[in-house]
């Protein structure tokens, strides 16, 4: 147990299995001290037993970020639980079958723009719908999950001009909320093997590449490291840093050939 987020108070999206990033981010947050509260969509049956898991009990409440009912009651169903917010973390993305796999040049924009709004404009939504949850004289941490958009990936397509948006998403929210004291940042993660990966076609040849490339080595198995990042995020260590991508990658992205 430590003590990088006592007395914190920190929203979770995206907790589907205990395989998931976010899974680990709540572990971690909770093993540092803080008071963790998890939404969930769809199966809230399935999140609230993977939710049993963590280390304390952890509320989970339903939030549907396409949805302007679910967006306008999360801060007053938040505070059903706790008294206000000091982090937040989107780990929310989804891109329908027609938008991955190599079908780039066929995706109608329906799937596009289902992948943009699910992925990316849902950091600006999310961030805004609990904005009121911001201690009045503190700051509110906002960290979201992101792999990196930089280059082409094999499959990613669409969820890759997707991811390319959300990086943008999160330099034009820290320029708009710097003077509210809201930092916005993103954990460019390697991948790990969660469910929402498996969904992606040629996903496992993403094994090879970083095994390969990554200078520190990347293990698809072990989803710490990149929770440890957000984590470090959420803290109080990095007062001044907003607008900024943190690799947690194993160093990849800094490599050429």
């Amino acid at each position: 147990m430590g003590d990088l987020l006592v007395g914190k108070r920190i929203l979770v999206t995206g907790v589907l299995t205990d395989a998931s990033i976010a899974f680990h981010v709540a572990r971690l947050a909770q093993e540092e001290g803080a008071e963790v509260v998890l939404t969930g969509f769809g199966r809230l049956s399935l999140v609230n037993r993977i939710a049993g898991r963590l280390p304390k009990p952890a509320p989970v409440i339903e939030l549907d970020v396409t949805n302007t009912e679910h967006l306008d009651a999360l801060a007053e169903n938040v505070r059903q639980h706790v008294d206000g917010i000091d982090g937040v973390v989107h780990s929310i993305a989804f891109g329908p079958q027609d938008a991955l796999g190599g079908n780039f040049l066929n995706t109608n924009y329906e799937d596009v723009s289902t992948a943009v709004q699910v992925s990316a404009y849902s950091l600006k939504a999310l961030t805004m719908a609990t904005l009121p949850l911001k201690p009045k004289d503190g700051s509110l941490s906002v960290v979201g999950l992101d792999f990196d958009a930089q280059v082409a990936w094999p499959g990613y397509d669409w969820m890759g001009v997707a991811k390319a948006a959300l990086e943008s998403t999160s330099r034009y929210l820290a320029k708009y909320l710097g003077d509210q004291n809201v930092r916005v940042n993103l954990v460019s993660a390697g991948p790990v093997k969660t469910m929402a990966a498996r969904s992606i076609p040629g996903f496992d040849a993403f094994e090879g590449v970083w095994n390969e490339k990554a200078p520190l080595g990347w293990d698809l198995n072990d989803p710490e490291p990149a929770a440890r990042g957000v984590v470090g995020l959420l803290s109080d260590w990095f007062p001044k840093t907003t607008g900024e991508i943190v690799h947690v990658d194993g160093g990849l992205h800094a490599m050429g050939a």
